[in-house]
């Protein structure tokens, strides 16, 4: 895949960052989507590996068909079989009438198994038969049944660790393990973490009307050097939470906060295994409880929210004009046009949220974009709502860059 082909793709599943290791996984998943090959997506709890299997399916022969994810560690031992292969009515206690399971559902399709590894081993052997030869019974039955399936798995555990103790099947593994894409965790994309929390601390602002979140350069060290041991679900908690806690209501004078490491600090994890983004004080003796944490935020949400309200009225705004209030429009989401990642030889420099004049990253990248629309524009004969389709941005935005940049 060439850079552009490469963006395009990232853009329509929303899918951010420019990691070498990143950009490895998902040129696998095209290339070995037109194959019915079983692929095995591994990587720590959430890297985003949901993602590979939608873009295989989306780009397979089978994106005709249906497509299916189930997660093995949510369903009860005493029901997975049912679930994935069926039962016959009578065949068990509230089995009132005959139900198909996902492999007979998603006949012709995809069916894609997040937490492989904590499928029990009587049914790992059902899944390796219907890997095998496309059979499977369903509960309570005897007749043997066929389903044309491809199977995509994930884990974030170590199944060869799972094998060497008995715990996983080692022709399972084998079997699963035609392709396997491995996504970075978090860690190994220092260059993309900014990047990320500039992104959801962007649409968490724009969707309850708070003040834009702009980090010091001390901050932006602090983040881009913490382990994030949750990955990209830990960082979206922690930026939402920041910017709700921190940022101020939009108004006609004020629309931004500079947050820098001492107040960031307080929002990030003393211990690595809590993943609550929220730093409470340390008691002795005794722990607060989360449900105690969480009661504690939402009323610290709620009293902000209060005091708010009260600012408008007495500052004669009230919330609906300022809910009408148009905001200024940029030809590209506020989060990307700050400037590109901050790299670590970078943390040191003066953050300024206003420079005029653009880097080459950004000239780049603007260029890239450019060619892409005309390239879209071109292909669909000028029809501006297929086009804005193929791009995978929105027609509003693809208006905007025709208006700004004079594209026929």
């Amino acid at each position: 895949m060439d850079s552009q082909e490469l963006q395009r793709l990232k853009n329509k599943y929303d899918i951010i960052g420019n990691d070498a290791a990143l950009n490895r996984a998902l040129e696998t998943a095209i290339a070995v989507a037109p194959t019915d090959l079983t692929v095995l997506v591994t990587g720590e709890s959430g890297v985003g590996k949901e993602n590979i299997p939608k873009i295989i399916h989306q780009n397979s022969l089978r994106k005709g068909g249906k497509y299916f994810a189930v997660n093995c560690g949510a369903i009860p031992e005493g029901t997975i079989d049912s679930e994935l292969f069926g039962h016959e009515k009578g065949s068990f206690t509230g089995a009132v009438e005959t139900r198909k399971g996902y492999f007979e559902e998603a006949n012709g399709g995809t069916l894609f198994l997040d937490e492989i590894g904590e499928l029990p081993l009587a049914s790992q052997a059902k899944l390796l038969r219907v890997l095998q030869n496309g059979e499977f019974i369903k509960v309570g039955s005897s007749k043997v049944e066929k389903t044309d399936v491809r199977v995509i798995a994930a884990t974030n555990v170590n199944l060869i660790h799972l094998v060497s103790t008995g715990k996983f099947r080692e022709d399972l593994y084998y079997r699963l393990n035609a392709i396997q894409i491995q996504m970075p965790a978090l860690r190994e994309r220092k260059e993309d973490i900014y990047l990320f929390f500039r992104k959801f601390t962007s649409d968490f602002s724009e969707k309850y009307g708070m003040g834009k979140v702009t980090l010091t350069n001390d901050a932006i060290d602090l983040l881009i050097n913490y382990r994030w041991p949750g990955n990209i679900r830990q960082l979206k908690n922690i930026s939402e939470t920041v910017t709700a806690l921190e940022s101020e209501k939009l108004t006609p004078t004020s629309g931004r906060c500079v947050i820098d490491a001492a107040t960031l600090s307080r929002y990030m994890p003393k211990e690595e295994t809590s993943l609550l983004p929220v730093a409470a004080k340390e008691t002795r003796g005794e722990s607060m409880p989360d449900s105690d944490r969480q009661m504690i935020i939402k009323a610290i949400l709620d009293l902000k929210q209060e005091v708010d309200d009260l600012k408008a009225r007495l500052n004669h705004v009230t919330v609906a004009a300022t809910a009408l209030q148009p905001a200024e429009e940029h030809e590209e989401a506020e989060w990307q046009g700050q400037g590109a990642p901050v790299m670590d030889g970078d943390i040191g420099k003066v953050v300024d949220i206003n420079v005029e004049e653009p880097s080459s990253h950004d000239l780049s990248l603007k260029k890239s974009n450019l060619e892409i629309i005309s390239k879209a524009l071109e292909k669909h004969n000028g029809n501006r709502k297929l086009a804005a389709q193929e791009v995978g941005i929105s027609e509003r935005t693809l208006y905007r860059w025709i208006e700004k940049y004079h594209l026929n």
